[in-house]
């Protein structure tokens, strides 16, 4: 068995978004499974990503690098140039959020400076009527 099961999910509405249930340990060892499963989403034609962080026991730096590169897979090269070229006004992404992450796993998250530029709901309902 991983150490991070991953499923999947599609809310078909105005806009699809697809959930990725994430359940584990996020570090090193299973970062390219997550990074792999995103990647296919977005191969698949998903715009728009929520990750449910409500099962992540453990984030390493690692797991934020992933955080990372998904918020970069799935931010449009435009949006991206506008972040650079205002770099001191905060830009939340419309593309990609997260949901339900544990105390710790916010902690994290917070520190590392991620609630700068992703969105991230306390509940699973809120967040995808986000992205309507």
């Amino acid at each position: 068995m991983s150490e991070l099961n991953i499923t999947a999910s599609q809310i078909q509405g105005e806009v699809p978004v697809t959930i990725l249930h994430l359940s584990g340990h996020l570090h090193g060892n299973t970062e390219p499974e997550l990074l792999d499963r995103a990647r296919q989403a977005q191969e698949d034609g998903s715009k728009y990503l929520l990750l449910d962080l409500s099962g992540v026991e453990v984030l390493t730096s690692a797991g934020l690098r992933a955080i990372h590169n998904i918020f970069n897979l799935f931010t449009p090269q435009s949006d991206m140039q506008i972040i650079r070229q205002h770099g001191d006004e905060p830009y939340k992404s419309p593309y990609f959020k997260l949901v339900c992450p544990n105390p710790n796993v916010y902690y994290v998250l917070n520190i590392a400076g991620f609630l700068q530029n992703i969105l991230i709901y306390n509940d699973m309902d809120e967040a995808t009527n986000s992205f309507q």
